[in-house]
């Protein structure tokens, strides 16, 4: 399988992978590891989404309200700038990884004992303001590359309403890209609602300071 000859393995338990191991797994992924066809389909409203579904696809959404005010809006934005909402002790994205269409990243996983690097590429970075109703969203979505677990995209997006609630959004679809994933899929979507959790709690925690 060559998928699995590209997944990319930090064996040593305990130690994160360095920036030198992220590099390298970066260039090693190829590309995109599903079908053009589905790029930035994350884009869309989740309810848009549910043809997905017939393609084998998993789609995983989580919506929360963190807060009210411009001021709550602009720091969450920053948040999602500066990876905050990947502060986890088991995982992490290298937070000065620039927002920008084409980047490629590693998201470091911690699961068991192994260390696992998955390389996403940014895919799309939308912003949009209306100065009649103080209306603002701040998003971008990640595609996943050769060596990734899974197959699909991933949207974070912050936005402020005309109510001036500001709410935090984590709208993914995927589906098993390697056997391991096949293998224990429900473990994986079990492990994508705990992230967008965690996710939302971190961007909560930020955003209240503490």
């Amino acid at each position: 399988m060559q998928a699995a000859s590209r997944l990319q393995w930090f064996s040593c338990a305990g130690l994160k992978p360095s920036l030198q191991e992220q590099e390298d797994c970066r260039n090693k992924s190829d590309g995109f590891n599903y079908d053009s066809k589905y790029r930035g389909a994350s884009s869309k409203h989740v309810s848009s989404l549910n043809e997905l579904s017939k393609d084998g696809f998993l789609i995983n959404h989580a919506r929360v309200l963190v807060g009210s005010s411009a001021e709550t809006y602009e720091k969450g934005k920053l948040a999602l700038e500066n990876w905050r909402h990947f502060g986890f002790d088991w995982g992490f994205v290298d937070s000065k990884t620039p927002i920008r269409s084409g980047v490629k990243f590693c998201v470091c996983v911690k699961e068991f004992l192994p260390w696992v690097m998955m390389p996403l590429q940014i895919v799309y970075v939308n912003e949009s303001r209306s100065s009649k109703k103080d209306m603002a969203s701040f998003c971008f979505g990640s595609g996943t590359l050769q060596g990734h677990l899974l197959a699909g995209e991933e949207r974070f997006s912050i936005e402020i309403d005309e109510k001036n609630q500001v709410w935090y959004e984590v709208l993914s679809f995927s589906k098993p890209a390697h056997f391991l994933s096949f293998i224990g899929y429900p473990y994986v979507q079990l492990r994508q609602k705990f992230f967008a959790h965690q996710s939302s709690n971190a961007v909560m925690k930020h955003l209240s300071g503490s």
